[in-house]
């Protein structure tokens, strides 16, 4: 394999060497001549053109982190929300950013290029800060402050505005987030060692700028919204996109711009088409050798051999009429009647795909809640570093800045993870990367269990001492706010484990034709499970409405003192345990692509280290 699984493993494009080679698994291949003749038209200007990409890349990511991080407190504090709709509200704005990347991936693959992608992405994205930078700068486009124990909400008028700035930057995530990676590898050449080189070396910096930038985002720009003025904290990011955009059309005239390479979805649909047309056809007696095979026109696609998990699909390659449906090339005369039986295999491999992704969907619930109740607890706590507690010399740090915390524990436990662990499970186990993919999988998912435990603990000792301080007449408890960090940490772990894994996961076992959209599976997981976890608190809100100690909101009442936080924490954590023991089915059930038996599963990428740091970034 001669290019790395980051390149495609993100999303939004397609291997770049199978686009020279053909047209993989569509039945409309290009021929080794035509791809030949393609190659010299890309010149690969390499680290020449890295400064605009990663230049773009950081301050991009400075500027939307330092703008997400902090919104929970935003649409409390300044739109006056309640903790329940904000909560809602945030879940449904970030599953509709990260689903946005499935079509801003097939928007690239069919029409755009990654290029125009990323461009559109970054303007798009630019023009939603500034919008969001004028709610909080004019006067008439936010509720105006309490005053004498009145809070006025928002107008239509502004909630229309910001839900404005909002489609903006989900427009421009949806572009961005499947694209800005696959485009940085296209400006190295794969086929040679020092393009390959390059590529890596792009990766590790990605990542590098990934973590100072959510550090920086975390810290400085959300203690400005909070300290300072929520314009001028908001006016940053917009004019670091800004910079942003700047950088990236600076580097115009030296970009390698790969061209759409059509759906690739497009083999599926056909298998589909097929067995369902041949649907009363007889099934073969031996259906390994007797079903449609025919030659690959890319060298980089492996060669698929037959399983007999989804047979019914196995009817697409069944040849009822030679004449009528095997052209005198070797190939279908309609692909949508006949498809080989690698096409069958590809579409098995999808199959067999989707149970794990489901589970994958709950997983991340318990992600959700660290920027909507994290914050929300973080604020309700004592967050004074020295000086005793709010004392003179000390510092309050921002709510929002706590989100820093998984990432930071993610950072420092993937290279102890590649230093020691993986040596001492290498040596264990005898595979390459320690454990599978999905052995790293469970693992996070039970840590996110563990962590969700941790949290319901901790929330209840914050309120305890919040009720038994005799001097406590506000909402806030002598509970120091780090004591969040242990239910953080455990999470960038059970990050560490999981969402890096599935990035690798999705690329193994995805087609090399359909490797395109991979990292857009890992954005609609988090899709859909930002949606469902906006689900699970209107759900909570109005099934424990009463039940809480004086407030009519229930577990999650405005003031945390009078819910039952932990409860909801209990709540996600036994979801999350049923949903451990469903994906260990799952796991027991599944069978890696290109291996006979659902035991041999050694079969470890040769890049997994790359792909750990990609799928951490994108992350």
């Amino acid at each position: 394999m001669t290019l790395p699984p980051s390149v495609s493993g993100s999303g939004g494009g397609g291997d770049l060497e199978a686009h020279l080679d053909g047209d993989v698994g569509n039945g409309n291949a290009r021929s080794d001549s035509a791809a030949a003749a393609a190659a010299p038209e890309l010149r690969y200007r390499g680290w020449k053109a890295m400064p605009f990409v990663i230049g773009n890349e950081t301050f991009e990511k400075l500027g939307s982190i330092g703008t997400a991080a902090n919104l929970m407190v935003y649409l409390t504090t300044v739109f006056h929300m309640s903790s329940l709709d904000a909560a809602v509200a945030l879940n449904v704005f970030a599953g509709t950013t990260n689903l946005a990347t499935v079509v801003g991936a097939f928007a690239s693959d069919l029409y755009l290029g990654r290029y125009a992608t990323v461009a559109a992405g970054c303007v798009s994205t630019f023009i939603g800060m500034v919008i969001l930078t004028m709610t909080a700068g004019v006067p008439a486009l936010h509720p105006p402050p309490c005053g004498e124990g009145r809070c006025l909400g928002a107008t239509r008028g502004q909630l229309a505005v910001l839900g404005l700035a909002f489609a903006f930057i989900v427009a421009g995530a949806g572009g961005i987030r499947p694209c800005s990676l696959p485009f940085g590898a296209d400006q190295f050449d794969p086929r040679t060692e020092s393009g390959r080189r390059g590529i890596n070396s792009f990766f590790n910096w990605y990542y590098f700028t990934l973590t100072i930038a959510v550090c920086a985002s975390s810290t400085a720009i959300v203690y400005v919204q909070s300290s300072v003025s929520w314009w001028v904290g908001l006016a940053i990011p917009a004019a670091l996109m800004l910079a942003s955009c700047a950088l990236f059309f600076a580097g115009a005239g030296l970009y390698v711009r790969v061209r759409p390479e059509g759906s690739p979805f497009a083999g599926v649909a056909r298998v589909a088409v097929a067995a369902f047309r041949k649907r009363s056809a007889a099934a073969p007696s031996d259906a390994d050798e007797s079903l449609f095979r025919t030659r690959h026109a890319s060298g980089v696609v492996s060669r698929l051999p037959y399983t007999d998990q989804f047979r019914f699909l196995d009817k697409a390659a069944v040849v009822v009429d030679a004449k009528r449906e095997v052209g005198g090339d070797g190939h279908p005369k309609n692909p949508w009647r006949l498809c080989s039986l690698q096409q069958v295999e590809e579409a098995k491999c999808i199959l067999r795909v989707v149970p794990v992704w489901l589970t994958c969907i709950v997983y991340y619930v318990a992600f959700a809640q660290t920027n909507t109740y994290v914050i929300l607890q973080a604020a309700q706590s004592d967050r004074h570093l020295g000086g005793g507690g709010g004392g003179a010399g000390s510092f309050e740090v921002p709510p929002g800045s706590f989100t820093v915390f998984p990432m930071l524990a993610l950072a420092v436990w993937i290279p102890l993870y590649d230093r020691l662990v993986v040596p001492w499970a290498r040596r264990l186990t005898g595979r390459e990367g320690g454990i599978t993919p999905l052995q790293r999988m469970g693992v996070g998912m039970a840590l996110s269990v563990l962590a969700m435990l941790v949290a319901a603990m901790a929330e209840k000792r914050r309120r305890d001492l919040a009720a038994g301080s005799p001097s406590n007449t506000g909402r806030v408890s002598r509970q120091s706010a780090f004591w969040l960090e242990p239910q953080l940490a455990a999470l960038g772990i059970s990050e560490a484990f999981n969402q890096v894994s599935q990035t690798e996961f999705y690329y193994r076992e995805f087609p090399e034709s359909m490797r395109s959209v991979a990292g857009s599976v890992l954005f609609s997981g988090l899709a859909l499970s930002s949606y469902l976890s906006g689900v699970l608190v209107a759900a909570v809100e109005r099934a424990t409405r009463g039940a809480g100690a004086g407030d009519d909101g229930g577990w999650l009442a405005e003031d945390l003192n009078k819910g039952r936080l932990d409860w909801f924490y209990l709540l996600i954590a036994a979801i999350g345990a049923a949903n451990f023991l469903a994906f260990v089915a799952c796991a027991k059930w599944y069978r890696y692509k290109g291996s006979d038996d659902d035991d041999d599963d050694d079969h470890e990428h040769e890049q997994v280290n790359v792909a750990d740091r990609i799928s951490a970034a994108a992350a």
